[in-house]
């Protein structure tokens, strides 16, 4: 019978049995993992937890290259192969469980670290950066744990692969300086935390909020909306102002009276402008003065303090002290100065020290 016919030491007969289960486990395990997937998914959406958004992720993580292995490889349980092949097989196998196990293991990483910054992102920021690069950390240790188990069920002499990793590793590392500039200078991110995420910083002429601190680069969100992306050294090298770390924001500015404005009046402004400011909360006063005769005003400078870095607050401030101080000079019949020049076109028009040169 053609059943019976051997083929590659095997009957026909269990070829087919092999076959079917192949093409059965990998239909089989693929659907299960969608459904499964679904089904957990429905479910934490109608729940509080978030380990069951995990235990889905998971699932979703399922690799189909490994479970095209797993059936592969319990289709061939049923066949009689050599030893070699046999071999193979197991080798194979291993590889893609523990292939399947790293995309676990770095999944959970993951989303603890984002669960961490989601909830701590506000009130700890140093925190969920350190936080992010030992998640970075974590995965790699795991990969490299993985990778090291996997070339030993291969037969490499893993201590010898690590020695010549050591000597090849000098020459690596003159061939990779400008990449591992950046990760040192991560690392001292990290560990120095001169900005966290979320902080506002302003770098040369460029300013936005971190995003993202990784291994080569840092990315910020700037006001416009763009992200920009710097890579860590060159970061650490530059001059950087955090505005998220300012306790007070120091305020200054100036206003401009014509020159035709009485002495009487010059004197009640600096006490004018001190009153409304001391008027306001989360403000301090500090100084009010005629500053100097401009080119066409009497110019005045006022600075004050204002207990919060927020900027949204301090504009708002800011816009309620200008509004009251045009109120106030209208009130004292004080004109505000604008650009100006007086052309003299006839001797009769010159001023007196003029006419006697």
């Amino acid at each position: 019978m053609f059943l019976e016919k051997i083929f590659y030491n095997n009957p026909v007969k269990l070829w087919l049995i092999a076959v079917s289960i192949f093409f059965v486990g990998y239909v089989v395990l693929i659907s299960a993992r969608k459904i499964v997937y679904k089904k957990i998914q429905r479910f934490a959406s109608t729940t509080k937890t978030d380990i069951d958004d995990l235990v889905a992720e998971l699932i979703k993580k399922i690799h189909a290259l490994v479970i095209l292995i797993i059936a592969l490889y319990t289709g061939m349980r049923v066949l009689e192969v050599s030893d070699k092949i046999t071999r193979i097989s197991d080798i194979i196998f291993i590889i893609a469980m523990l292939f399947q196990a790293a995309l676990w293991g770095s999944g959970i990483i993951s989303f603890f670290i984002n669960r961490y910054r989601k909830h701590k992102i506000d009130e700890d920021a140093a925190g969920v950066t350190t936080f992010t690069a030992l998640g970075f950390i974590l995965k790699l240790i795991l990969w490299t744990v993985l990778v090291l188990v996997a070339l030993d069920n291969m037969g490499v002499n893993i201590t010898a692969l690590v020695a010549g990793l050591g000597v090849g590793g000098v020459a690596v590392a003159l061939a990779v300086q400008n990449i591992l500039s950046d990760l040192f200078a991560s690392l001292s991110i990290v560990l120095d935390k001169p900005f966290v995420m979320g902080d506002f910083i302003i770098i040369d002429n460029y300013l936005g909020t971190i995003e993202h601190i990784g291994l080569k680069t840092t990315r910020i969100r700037s006001l416009s909306g763009e992200q920009l992306i710097f890579s860590n050294s060159d970061l650490l090298s530059s001059r950087i102002r955090n505005y998220k770390r300012m306790q007070e924001r120091r305020v200054v500015f100036g206003v401009g009276v014509i020159y035709q404005t009485p002495k009487d009046k010059l004197e009640i402004i600096p006490g004018m402008i001190k009153e409304i400011i001391e008027s306001k909360e989360q403000t301090r006063f500090d100084r009010a003065h005629f500053k100097e005769f401009g080119n066409f005003s009497l110019n005045f400078e006022i600075v004050y303090w204002i207990h919060t870095p927020d900027y949204n607050i301090y504009m708002d401030i800011q816009q309620a002290i200008n509004l009251e101080i045009f109120q106030k000079f209208q009130e004292n019949k004080i004109e505000f100065a604008y650009p100006t020049q007086k052309l003299f076109l006839t001797p009769e028009d010159w001023p007196q020290a003029a006419k006697t040169i």
